[in-house]
């Protein structure tokens, strides 16, 4: 066995990590470049356009393999799909953290809704004041109940908006070491916390056996610098056998100061709504921070869970007993499923975008036609 070597990081240390011998090294790689199956043999031909379109169908199914025989979980009816989700949503729901998240979002969707009835106004006996109907005078029960529907909206997003603060704000710290002072411990150790959808550069060329259980131990030679910070934040290994490529440093930074941002907004919404009264208190203040708040919160999720849908994508998701045995059950009965985590043709989905864009251009070439005529 070849001795411990130091290994340089971009921030200027040295790790010491454990290196296979050379052959072994290429042996790995070659392994991770030859992901996909061998094409499997064409058939005997029956003319030029029979063995054009056969060895094409041949090309699909066989790039749709993986070598380590992995298949992504097939697709589930709808009726299957809820009664899926039921199962995972009770088991869930019994866990402290379940059952705590479960009263909080049910709070947020029931006074969110009263709030929406009381501003459409839903119910006209609320406007009566003083034997006359006024819905926006501000002594009317209406005006009084949106006030008390407000602040407790307004405690209900601080929850969110100060509960994640710590750890919204060690992002940020963690990112400026890295923007401001170059850092690359910092952005390694991001990548660890973000290890479900963040990727580092490089990290696409590691050995695909490499995960957190193994890479202490480890004889693989690797580079420090694409694997997380400290090492068993790794991302597990990828069931496919095939790494996700690099994620862009700018969709780190958009989600970062997206979840600082709506913190902050939070800070300005509880301070028109505890500093000043309902009698002092701009009407546009509520509304327009509540919204704003509500927007950078969803678009950082948004952008994150999108992240995560990719790498999954690629990388694959571990499969159930379900799974494997609704997989083998098809193949016995010779139901096809398309290798793809939406079980979909892709072939299909791309003549459909396809159709999509060629109607939106001839739209577009109908309306420059008529526009100069009118």
């Amino acid at each position: 066995m070849a001795s411990d070597s130091p290994r340089t990081s971009k921030g200027g240390q040295e790790e010491s990590v454990e290196r296979m011998t050379t052959a072994s090294s290429i042996t790995e790689r070659n392994g991770l470049l030859s992901q996909r199956a061998p094409i499997a043999p064409s058939q005997p031909q029956e003319g030029v356009g029979a063995a054009v379109a056969t060895g094409a169908a041949a090309l699909e199914v066989q790039m749709q393999e993986y070598a380590n025989g992995y298949h992504f979980p097939p697709k589930y009816s709808v009726r299957e799909q809820i009664q899926m989700g039921l199962v995972a949503f009770w088991e869930f729901y019994n866990t402290g953290f379940g059952f705590f998240l479960t009263i909080y979002a049910l709070n947020v969707i029931a006074w969110g809704g009263m709030l929406f009835l009381l501003l459409c106004n839903a119910a006209p006996a609320m406007c009566i004041v003083e034997d006359r109907i006024d819905c926006n005078d501000i002594d009317s029960p209406r005006r009084i109940w949106i006030e008390v529907d407000s602040q407790i909206l307004n405690s209900l997003f601080c929850v969110t908006g100060f509960g994640l603060a710590p750890w919204r704000f060690r992002d940020w710290y963690y990112l400026l070491k890295f923007r401001v002072r170059k850092d690359y411990t910092a952005l390694r150790t991001l990548a660890g916390i973000h290890r479900g959808w963040f990727r580092l550069a490089g990290s696409d060329q590691l050995p695909a056996a490499l995960g957190p259980k193994n890479i202490e131990e480890t004889l693989v030679n690797y580079n420090t610098d694409s694997v997380p910070f400290p090492l068993e934040t790794i991302s597990d290994p990828p069931p496919t056998g095939i790494r996700a490529p690099p994620t862009k440093m700018w969709k780190l930074d958009f989600i970062i100061y997206f979840n600082v941002l709506n913190t902050f907004l939070q800070v300005v919404l509880s301070s028109f709504m505890w500093a000043l009264n309902r009698y002092d208190r701009p009407s546009w203040s509520t509304g327009l921070f509540v919204c704003l708040a509500c927007i950078a919160s969803g678009i950082a999720g948004t952008m994150q869970g999108v992240e995560g849908k990719h790498v999954k994508a690629i990388e694959g998701v571990p499969l159930t007993k379900k799974d494997l045995a609704r997989l083998a059950r098809d193949t016995e009965l010779g139901i096809p499923h398309y290798n793809n985590i939406k079980d979909k043709d892709p072939e299909a989905e791309k003549k459909k975008k396809e159709k999509k864009k060629e109607k939106s251009q001839l739209k577009k070439s109908e309306k420059l036609s008529i526009g100069p005529d009118v």
